[in-house]
């Protein structure tokens, strides 16, 4: 099995269970998720379609075999030993969800694609993507829980994945169980591209390379991660994008792997820290003429999450998503640039 985003797939499933939701008790349900079957499959059984074909989990068999409207079978209600035939459009239905923990709170969000299965997000730095212990406004989910309360849907909160809080750009959400359970599984096979672009100091050792080096927790801060022989697997893909005469370069960055603050670890390890990260610091740098310099420029790591592509978890088209470079950048860049010409900034 693949080791890619170990790390967001364990926090799904800790989420799945542990975070409060509630099924509609007036029996409301999403729109259905329809397959029409094929010839193949003619003479086997509603379960063996729907779990071979779809993929739907034993937890949400469950729960469709439930819910009273929640197997049907050309307009009738179905149970999972029926058997099918060519042709037969079996729909499933899921009971309409909430977050009953997550307050809603009005925000302005960059909503780059929605539709009924899927939201997402180009999240601005400074904001956290779920509530926290002692942290449970002005995060993501509270705007996103409002939004969908504007709109008359009831829907449970589910990130897919995580970006740190002062990292921007795309965040997928899911808006049902079965759209959150492909999207898992697509990411633990590998199906989910993700790139980031970073404003570094320094320059990599390659113009195109990787950083495959193991990540752990530190000894000394247990929120802190590092390099370390017995951490995680990690890999990280790199492409320089631009050298900087100042000492800086902008880098396009690719994970083969998704563990916590691996892109920062990573351009540590290799003598390319992110310009304003004030955590993974190398300190040689802390007090260098450009670090002063760009103080006042950024006040945050320089990472964006500006592409993403997967295939849709149910019409199963690939879709490829953009988020441009936010306000901050743009003057990083501009800054980056002109000292580059050696010009006033």
């Amino acid at each position: 099995m693949s080791e890619r985003l170990r790390e967001d797939w364990s926090r799904n499933e800790r989420d799945s269970a542990s975070s409060v939701g509630t099924e509609s008790e007036s029996g409301s349900y999403y729109a259905p998720i329809v397959h029409i079957v094929e010839a193949a499959d003619a003479g086997r059984t509603v379960r063996d379609v729907i779990k071979n074909r779809m993929g739907i989990s034993r937890r949400l068999m469950i729960k469709l075999r439930t819910a009273e409207e929640g197997l049907s079978v050309n307009g009738r209600r179905a149970w999972t030993k029926d058997r099918v035939t060519t042709g037969d459009r079996i729909e499933l239905r899921m009971l309409e969800e909430q977050s009953e923990t997550i307050f809603p709170q009005p925000m302005e969000l960059d909503i780059v694609f929605e539709d009924d299965h899927l939201l997402v997000v180009n999240k601005p730095a400074g904001l956290i993507v779920h509530p926290t212990s002692g942290h449970y406004l002005n995060t993501l989910a509270n705007g996103v829980v409002h939004h969908w309360n504007e709109r008359g849907e009831r829907i449970r909160f589910r990130p897919v994945h995580r970006l740190d809080e002062h990292t921007s750009g795309l965040v997928v959400i899911a808006k049902n169980q079965y759209a959150n359970q492909q999207m898992a599984s697509q990411m633990m096979q590998g199906g989910m591209e993700k790139r980031y672009r970073a404003y570094v100091y320094g320059k990599p050792p390659l113009t195109e390379g990787e950083v495959n080096e193991p990540i752990g927790r530190s000894s000394d801060d247990p929120h802190r991660r590092i390099v370390r022989e017995d951490g995680a697997a990690s890999l990280t893909f790199y492409r320089l994008a631009n050298e900087y005469e100042c000492g800086a370069s902008a880098m396009d960055i690719r994970l083969g792997t998704g563990r916590t603050h691996q892109i920062r670890v990573h351009m540590l390890h290799i003598g390319c820290p992110l310009i304003g990260d004030g955590y993974y610091v190398d300190e040689r740098l802390s007090y260098s003429p450009l670090s002063v310099k760009l103080a006042d420029v950024i006040e945050r790591q320089a990472l964006h999450a500006v592409e993403l592509a997967f295939d849709h978890p149910v019409s199963g088209e690939r879709m490829r998503l953009t988020a441009s470079l936010p306000e901050d950048l743009l003057r990083l860049e501009q800054e980056l640039a002109a000292n580059t010409r050696g010009e006033p900034s």
